[in-house]
Parts: C-alpha cells; structure tokens; sequence
C-alpha cells in the first residue's frame, strides 16, 4: 500500500520535507498586492495639510572661530616653544597636537565654510614656528643685551637651525591643520 499524495485524497500525513526552488516560490498574495517600498504602494500616515516640523539648523559662529584660533596658535606656539630645551629635537611632533588645537574652534564654530580648512593650516605651521622662534629666543637671550641685536641674533640661529626634517614637520602641521579642521566641522 502506498501513502495517498497530496491533492488527489486530501492531504498527507507525512510531514512536509524541505522543497528547494530555483526561483522563489509564490505565496499566497491578494490580487493587486504590491510589497511595501515598491512602487504603486498607497502612502499611510501622510496628510500633505500638516506642516512638517523643522530642523534648528547649528548656529554659525565663524566670527568666535576666527577670534578663538590665532588665540589656539598663539597658545600652541608658546606651549611648544617653552618646553624643556634638552627635548628640543622630539618636539616636532608635537604639530599634530598644535593642529589640532588650532582646528578645534575652527571646526567646532565655525562649521563647513570652505575659507576654515586653509587658515587652519596656514595657523598651525605659524603655531610651529613662532613655537621654534621661542625656543631660539630662550637659546640666544643669555648672549644678548639689546632687543634688536636679540631678534637678528633668534632669526639667524633660527635659519642655521633648520634641518630637512623641519620641511616635513612644516608639511605635517599644514595638512594636519587643514584635514582636522575639516574633520571636525559639525554635520549639517
């Protein structure tokens, strides 16, 4: 005796194996169904008469932010140029630190503005080298009387200083200045 199949007695008393398809089988749809997501499908829940509420857009405080970083530059630069003289050749990297405290008010305040990146990075190799030009003067000040003669005495020690890993910190405080500022500009 053999197992009735489906369909022809009523239905089996097996219990249903796995069926594998090439194609997904179709179920059991109303006609006109159409999945949710796809066209054709009626919106719900939306009344075109009802104003959508709005977003507050971020203040812009560019004119704080173009105040706060020279200030950051002017702080950064003092930081790394009255650091022990005998840690002097390690400082260097210490631009990714100066850039990032320069992009800080830049980016947090002034927000997307296209002008910010640059003078991120233009503040933050001037923060390295007012930081280098601080550490010269505190080198060239026990030799020197006179304010003039210490400014020419710091800016020729500073030009005999320079060493070809200088140009690089110079290239890491212009990039890291400009992509941190960028970075850290608030999403609108």
């Amino acid at each position: 005796m053999t197992a009735p199949t489906p369909g022809t007695d009523g239905p089996s008393i097996r219990p249903r194996t796995a069926q594998h398809y090439s194609v997904a089988p179709v179920l059991d749809t109303p006609e006109g169904y159409v999945a949710p997501g796809m066209p054709g499908v009626p919106v719900t829940g939306y009344d075109p008469g009802t104003p959508t509420p709005h977003r507050r857009k971020p203040r812009r405080r560019t004119g704080l932010a173009l105040l706060l970083a020279p200030l950051a530059a002017l702080l950064a630069g003092l930081a790394y140029g009255c650091a022990p003289l005998r840690a002097a050749d390690s400082l260097g990297w210490l631009t990714i630190a100066q850039a990032g405290l320069v992009s800080l008010p830049l980016g947090l305040l002034g927000g997307r503005n296209r002008l910010l990146p640059p003078l991120g990075a233009l503040l933050s190799a001037g923060a390295l080298l007012l930081g280098q030009l601080i550490q010269q003067l505190r080198l060239v000040h026990a030799d020197t009387t006179t304010p003039r003669t210490l400014l020419q005495h710091t800016l020729t020690s500073w030009r005999a200083d320079l060493r070809p890993l200088d140009l690089a910190f110079y290239a890491i405080a212009l990039t890291g200045g400009f992509l941190l500022t960028r970075r850290t500009a608030t999403r609108t």
